[in-house]
């Protein structure tokens, strides 16, 4: 399937990178446009076989699926430039813009549509990922996941509950950085090296991921593993409660919306 990404930034960069890693379009059949020459080269001599260009509607025309990976005020000019065809699948990664608005844009509403929201561990091939649909087939539904599972774990939701599913899973990543960030603070003031403490608590953070994601369990059940009566973690637990980290948490996750 060929396509295009309009865009070269850290998403654009980073999906284009994803799909050249994967087993389902070739790397000869994406084209890439930006109008940074340097993202491109940076791009180009990892990824040879993919198409470059400073130009979006050359692009676009070719292409079957057209990923525009632009900043949200970008949106609405550069998706009417491209002018994209009905048979053609739209996949906006813009974060706000709707399906009314990508309709719009496009001035195609029986357009196949997707919104896209990965996190920026994309990257590492460790992203959640969003999705909501418009206008799409089971088949198409079933490529896109196939698409974004090999650069992370995807999930497709209706639109309206793509504002809470982005505080929690693209905003969610950067609150979970700021815990290893103060909890890294804590060890060195503790006498560990800033790169001990950062090793030891991503890894913490990784276990803690692998539990949940790998088996039939819950949170709450993995605490109570380690709480022994009388012991340190649950020390420490309830100095978090006293000091309002499951308030605050919530409340920055809700915070998103307002």
């Amino acid at each position: 399937m060929k396509t295009a990404i309009i865009g070269a930034g850290n998403m654009g960069g980073s999906i284009a990178r994803g799909l050249a890693n994967g087993s389902l379009i070739a790397e000869s059949d994406i084209i890439v446009s930006d109008p940074d020459a340097a993202k491109l080269e940076r791009l180009k001599k990892s990824f040879p076989a993919i198409t470059t260009t400073h130009n979006n509607v050359e692009a676009a025309s070719g292409a079957d699926m057209v990923i525009v990976a632009v900043k949200p005020p970008l949106m609405k000019s550069v998706v009417r430039e491209l002018k994209l065809k009905s048979k053609q699948i739209l996949i906006s990664v813009a974060a706000g813009i709707s399906f009314e608005e990508l309709a719009h844009f496009v001035m195609l509403p029986e357009i196949p549509m997707y919104r896209v929201i990965p996190n920026t561990a994309i990257c590492e091939r460790e992203s959640m990922t969003l999705i909501s649909a418009r206008n799409t087939s089971s088949e198409q539904d079933e490529f896109i996941l196939r698409l974004f599972n090999e650069m992370g774990m995807p999930m497709i939701i209706p639109e309206e509950k793509m504002g809470a599913a982005t505080a929690l899973a693209s905003c969610g990543i950067a609150y979970v950085l700021k815990y290893i960030q103060a909890s890294m603070q804590a060890g060195i003031e503790m006498g560990l090296s800033a790169e001990n403490a950062m090793t030891m608590i991503a890894q913490s953070a990784k276990g803690a991921a692998a539990l949940i994601l790998n088996n039939d369990t819950h949170p709450g059940k993995e605490i109570d593993k380690v709480t022994t009566p009388g012991g340190m973690t649950i020390k420490g637990i309830n100095e978090l409660e006293h000091n309002g980290f499951s308030s605050a948490v919530i409340k920055a996750m809700k915070a998103t919306l307002s």
